[in-house]
């Protein structure tokens, strides 16, 4: 039954070329693979942060290292998790200077009070021994510095059902760049990272368009009410195509199907049931 699948943003997020696109597809075949080997031992939640801390490393995506400079100048980064055993929700919100966001959300899972924003978010980190961390990287200051805007669609996602058919949900993202300070993004909502023990689902790309829609929790209350997952998808991202919106998502179900589906066909993302690998974009 062990399967999980992750997302990595959209393609149209960064560069174009064709070797960052190999670069992509040869990072997520390795993680999702590592993530796998991960969930034998391990939990559907500790493993989609696990899985999530490795894309947040990598800084070919926007989330963690190589996140998105805001307007200010400043990275401010959110991410959330979802047990869907428990329905626990946590998350953080315009978070600075950590490396992992999705390690400060594990830890909030524990409290009554678990999704933190901005420095509030920090000082509980800090008091939890996370230490100081820039994840600015010299591409992302080259193109602040040459205002450029790169899609705005980047996140990075990781839905897994393990060995006793337990489904969990994490999203990170670096933000979209050059966003006013303070904008929120779908990443650290139920809009964007939604579980439950029918469903799991995780949302990238233009984070207004995933909250006005609900997109994660749409589909996940689809398949809890009967609708097959392929039927969830379709039915939400009809909808979200009335309001011209642009998202893309991973979800798995409690018998193990696994799906996903994107506006325009540019998300990249990986799956592993343990014998076959999907790899696209």
């Amino acid at each position: 039954m062990m399967k999980l699948i992750i997302h990595g943003g959209f393609f149209s997020e960064s560069d174009q070329s064709n070797e960052v696109k190999a670069a992509k597809q040869a990072a997520l075949k390795q993680i999702v693979s590592s993530s796998f080997d991960y969930l034998k031992d391990h939990t559907a939640e500790e493993t989609v942060v696990y899985a999530v801390s490795l894309l947040e490393d990598n800084n070919l995506f926007n989330a963690g290292t190589g996140s998105q400079i805001q307007s200010d100048g400043k990275i401010r980064m959110s991410a959330s998790l979802m047990n869907g055993e428990n329905q626990k929700f946590s998350g953080v919100i315009n978070i600075e200077n950590v490396k992992n966001p999705i390690e400060i959300a594990r830890i909030l899972m524990q409290e009554d009070d678990r999704v933190l924003g901005g420095n509030g978010a920090k000082k509980y980190a800090t008091e939890h021994g996370i230490p100081e961390f820039s994840t600015e990287i010299p591409q992302r200051r080259k193109e602040y510095e040459e205002k450029l805007r790169n899609g705005g669609k980047g996140t990075v996602g990781c839905v897994a059902i393990d060995s006793n058919g337990k489904l969990a949900a994490a999203t990170s993202t670096g933000g979209k760049g050059f966003e006013l300070v303070g904008r929120v993004s779908d990443s650290a909502t139920v809009a964007g990272n939604y579980a439950n023990r029918y469903c799991a689902v995780s949302c990238t790309g233009v984070g207004e368009d995933i909250v006005s829609n609900a997109t994660a929790s749409k589909i996940v209350t689809r398949v809890s009410d009967g609708f097959s997952i392929e039927k969830a998808f379709e039915k939400t991202f009809q909808e979200l195509k009335e309001i011209e919106g642009f998202a893309g998502a991973i979800g798995i179900d409690h018998k193990g199907d696994i799906f996903h589906q994107d506006s325009h066909p540019t998300m990249v993302f990986a799956s592993f049931d343990g014998s076959n690998f999907s790899i696209f974009n």
